[in-house]
């Protein structure tokens, strides 16, 4: 029997008269508020997973762009989370804050499927920002009422135990919804093909779409059963009031009534006990200025590793693994992180002195900053297989020798006077200078072999300097209108999993180039012959049929940019080569997973260390205080992300990544200093005098409870 169950069967006691004791049966209502919650986080980190490559790809923003975006939606989403929590427990209750506000969750999920779903011809970046608003006012608002809303079904402390079980589940049915969700989604996105594109995000985006309204329709099943409490009012107003009444009085009688602590001065309208609750949790709140870098830091996993992963190689053999799908190792690794450190990994730190909570807090931090040195390490990695982009003040020039015969060229391009081209091969110069006035790229082409092969003489190609672009040209003789062709190459990296493809044909003009894939014959290429077009083929092998004849076969790899050169024999026979333009993705994916474990054992650390923490030293009845200034540690983490992109101060991305390192040591060292003058709080002893043992009793069972329910909530 597995511990749940147990702890399914144990039922918690009710002192009744005389010593008799009763059984209290279990809420049933629970599983359904368990199921909705699993339904909810499914929808939320499914859709989250996809976002930033949606932004980019599918929305054309660029990387920074779509990483600033994200990090506003998720700074929104934190923030309103106290807008949730206000609007609960002083005028709607929990019971309509969640139905109310997860309507407006479905608006917001169904917006932003209608929006990428291109017959619908929507203005989807529009679209996109309204859905973000709605989700975010959604899934923040209703983030602190559902688990307490839970908690509302016990009697405590009679069913202390039972809650225990239920926080179990809980905690369990978020980070499964999360561990489906981070897996499925990015394998809808790029694996299905819908509306003719390469990608599916109508998909992806519309089955946590269907799930958040499976998630409104099970809670609302369960009205009759749940035990629904009016509001009561929130601590966080009040708290705020007591602070701002303080502030105010002490600007008009600092002078004619000094008070020795600047609190006092709101003892005149509100009660000392109070005065002295909000004192404490000041000194606990001085603690968590330096937190939100941690913050900033973690929350890139969805955004900056994410594009991070696009430039590297899946490739599994028989499957490929999804950038996207990298952030399901977060849930995953949090699942069997935690109950290991109870056993394990504490016991560890004690034998070198790490036994206090702020040591563990800091130690977490500290993990953070090492898992972006690693990034970045990674990063300077990758950066060595990124190609050369067309650069100020240079143009980049190909030739594509299409026949089958080998060339001279003579040119006026700097050091690149006299060239030899051999048959099915290219010419590639990266750094021709452009002047101000631009470049008149002057060339003869004269055959090698004699007389047999065909010669295509003299010509100029004016290069501008405002271009910056890569310039090729395709030797092709059979091509009756024009030999030469020009045109403009792509030389950057696909900013989709699929790498790019063009067929340069020298073939008779009015034949039909098909690429098959040779997996399952599908057709993944097909046009006419000298059409050039650049196109997003899966990546894969395949055979390239002229007009249904088999003239080549290729195999293409993630990351890569390819030219195939087709030439037509007399005999009908063909020959091929196979060029690549931009080296394909190299170094693995599974590269990044040093640094997404050592974030995680930084999280569980940081996170679940902190709140605890900071439970244990808040007043008894400044709980909702304190899960409300978290949550704001996290909103103002991402606010930093987004300074740091909006400013663009690297052209390395491994720069930005050692930067935030950086700030995250540096960071921890102000907290360890901080923590160092910390004097630590008994809530208890602060307790309202006027209470009775029996009273003090339940409202200790009761916190204790919150305080694990919010700890494993984050």
């Amino acid at each position: 029997m597995t511990e749940i169950e147990k702890k399914n069967e144990d039922t918690a006691a009710a002192p009744e008269v005389e010593g008799q004791v009763t059984k209290l049966p279990y809420p049933k209502s629970v599983f359904l508020i368990i199921v909705t919650e699993f339904c909810e986080r499914f929808t939320f980190y499914g859709m989250r997973t996809v976002l930033v490559l949606y932004l980019s790809r599918q929305l054309d923003y660029s990387d920074d762009a779509a990483t600033i975006i994200f990090h506003i939606f998720t700074m929104f989403l934190y923030f309103l989370c106290i807008f949730g929590a206000v609007l609960s427990d002083s005028w709607l209750g929990k019971f309509k804050t969640i139905l109310y506000l997860s309507i407006l969750y479905v608006f917001g999920t169904v917006t932003l499927t209608l929006g990428a779903i291109p017959p619908l011809n929507l203005p989807s970046r529009a679209f996109t920002m309204i859905a973000l608003a709605l989700i975010a006012l959604g899934s923040g608002g209703i983030k602190p009422c559902v688990s307490a809303f839970g908690g509302d079904q016990f009697k405590l402390p009679e069913q202390v135990k039972q809650i225990s079980t239920f926080f179990s589940m809980f905690y369990f049915s978020i980070n499964l919804g999360s561990l489906i969700s981070t897996t499925t989604t990015p394998i809808l996105r790029a694996d299905v093909h819908c509306f003719k594109e390469q990608e599916c995000y109508p998909l992806a985006f519309g089955l946590p779409a269907v799930l958040m309204v499976t998630a409104i329709v099970i809670f609302v099943l369960g009205y009759p059963l749940y035990k629904i409490k009016p509001p009561a009012g929130n601590m966080l107003v009040l708290v705020s009031k007591t602070i701002g009444n303080a502030i105010s009085t002490r600007c008009r009688e600092k002078k004619t009534n000094p008070r020795e602590h600047w609190l006092d001065y709101a003892d005149a309208k509100y009660d000392k006990q109070l005065i002295e609750d909000v004192k404490v949790l000041m000194r606990v709140l001085f603690l968590y200025i330096p937190l939100p870098v941690f913050w900033a830091l973690f929350d890139q996993q969805g955004s900056r590793w994410t594009f991070q992963a696009t430039r590297m190689d899946g490739d599994m053999g028989s499957w490929d693994i999804k950038p996207d799908q990298m952030q399901m190792l977060n849930p995953f690794l949090i699942l069997v992180l935690i109950p290991l450190y109870d056993v394990a990994f504490y016991p560890a730190l004690s034998l070198i002195g790490i036994r206090r909570p702020l040591q563990k807090l800091t130690l977490g931090g500290i993990l953070a900053g090492v898992a972006f040195i690693i990034s970045g390490v990674v990063e300077l990695q990758l950066e060595k297989t990124y190609p050369i982009l067309p650069e100020a003040n240079y143009a980049q020039l190909r030739i594509f020798n299409g026949e089958n015969c080998t060339y001279t060229i003579t040119t006026n391009v700097p050091d690149s006077r006299l060239l030899n081209i051999l048959p099915l091969g290219y010419y590639e110069n990266k750094y021709v200078p452009i002047s101000n006035t631009g470049f008149n790229f002057e060339y003869t082409i004269n055959p090698i072999d004699g007389d047999h092969c065909p010669d295509f003489g003299k010509g100029t190609f004016k290069m501008h300097l405002q271009d910056a672009t890569a310039h090729s040209l395709f030797m092709s003789s059979k091509n009756s209108t024009n030999k030469l062709i020009w045109y403009e190459d792509h030389v950057a990296k696909p900013t989709r999993d699929s790498p790019l493809a063009r067929c340069l044909s020298n073939v008779q003009p009015g034949k039909k180039i098909k690429w098959l894939n040779k997996k399952d014959n599908s057709l993944v290429y097909d046009e006419m012959a000298y059409e050039l077009n650049i196109t997003e083929i899966e990546v894969g092998n395949f055979d390239i049929l002229v007009n249904d004849k088999k003239a080549h076969e290729v195999s293409l790899r993630m990351g890569g940019v390819y030219t195939v050169i087709i030439n037509e024999h007399p005999d009908e026979k063909y020959s091929g080569n196979l060029i690549e333009i931009t080296e394909p993705n190299s170094v693995h994916i599974l590269w990044l997973v040093p640094q997404i474990v050592v974030m995680t054992l930084g999280e569980v650390m940081f996170s679940v260390t902190g709140i605890e923490f900071s439970y244990a030293q808040a007043p008894v009845n400044m709980k909702s205080v304190l899960q409300a200034c978290w949550l704001l540690t996290v909103a103002i983490g991402n606010v930093i992300v987004v300074i740091v992109a909006e400013l663009a101060l690297f052209d390395s991305q491994a720069s930005e990544f050692f930067l935030f390192a950086g700030l995250m040591f540096v960071d921890m060292l102000l907290f360890m200093v901080v923590a160092y003058y910390y004097k630590p709080n008994n809530p208890l002893a602060i307790a309202h005098s006027n209470e009775s043992e029996e009273e003090n009793l339940k409202k200790s069972k009761s916190d204790e409870f919150d305080n694990k329910l919010e700890t494993k909530q984050k």
